[in-house]
């Protein structure tokens, strides 16, 4: 079985979008989606499991990320706009329903695609980041743990302070992220770790304030008791934004999950989408 992972490209919104792409091509497809800081490469461990067991995986770097270009105005990060890009890149594909998993920002983003686009998704597993409308309405302690949010806002001051070695530097930030020296070289070129903040600050009205469509998909939560920046609250309070199948794992463990367990996780998401198929 042919399964080496291959970058391609496809234009949507006037942008060179990239994505990696591997297994059969006449398999059920699985689509994966990063979040902050990271690029379609935080995948291997997951696209190596999910190839072995016969599935396709499409990863796609967000737009500003990895390899994906930059876009030039704030509004193109719009997380409701950037669920389009996926769904634009599964028409370039030609292919109608997936199963979709997502970490972080990824999370989020797979929630909007279930929502906004309920055909293009036969099962969501998120990763760390529940329903946004949950997030949203988490209370008082997530809005501390999420601290960081108003910090990225500060545009400017923001950029120079994470790519410094002090206090608020991304290695301080975020020390329990696996690979910190790779996301500071990858973020110190011109225009990336902008990019990658964008995403922050375009979604401030869409998550916090905006109700976001509830999910019909069959749905897999899973947070980690030792993440920083997440509270359960939010991603056991959205089952109240099912309205398919809900199931919740909690784990022990970070945030980079997928990366940091990768055997767990790719157990969890293998069951998931075997139930829903």
């Amino acid at each position: 079985m042919e399964s080496k992972t291959r970058r391609h490209r496809f234009t949507h919104r006037g942008l060179s979008l990239s994505y990696l792409d591997s297994g059969p091509r006449d398999a059920a497809a699985v689509l994966l989606l990063h979040g902050f800081p990271d690029h379609a490469g935080m995948w291997t461990p997951q696209i190596e499991a999910l190839n072995a067991a016969g599935y396709r995986c499409i990863a796609p770097d967000t737009v500003g990320c990895g390899e994906s270009a930059i876009a030039p105005r704030l509004r193109d990060y719009n997380c409701v706009r950037i669920a389009g890009d996926h769904a634009a890149l599964l028409d370039h594909l030609e292919l109608q329903g997936v199963h979709v998993v997502g970490h972080d920002w990824g999370a989020v983003i797979g929630w909007l695609l279930a929502g906004h686009h309920p055909a293009r998704v036969q099962s969501l597993t998120a990763l760390s980041v529940g329903h946004p409308t949950a997030y949203a309405r988490a209370g008082f302690k997530q809005k501390l743990l999420g601290w960081y949010t108003a910090f990225f806002m500060l545009g400017g001051i923001a950029e120079r302070l994470l790519l410094s070695r002090g206090r608020f530097g991304l290695g301080r930030v975020f020390q329990s992220h696996p690979e910190p020296e790779e996301v500071m070289g990858r973020l110190r070129q011109p225009g990336r770790l902008r990019a990658a903040l964008r995403i922050y600050r375009a979604a401030v009205i869409e998550i916090m304030l905006r109700r976001q469509p509830d999910v019909a998909a069959p749905v897999l939560g899973v947070w980690s008791d030792g993440d920083r920046f997440l509270v359960e609250r939010q991603m056991t309070d959205s089952e109240k934004y099912c309205t398919g199948p809900w199931r919740y794992e909690p784990l022990q463990g970070h945030h980079w999950m997928s990366v940091q367990q990768p055997d767990r996780v790719n157990q969890l998401i293998l069951d998931h989408i075997h139930a829903a198929a």
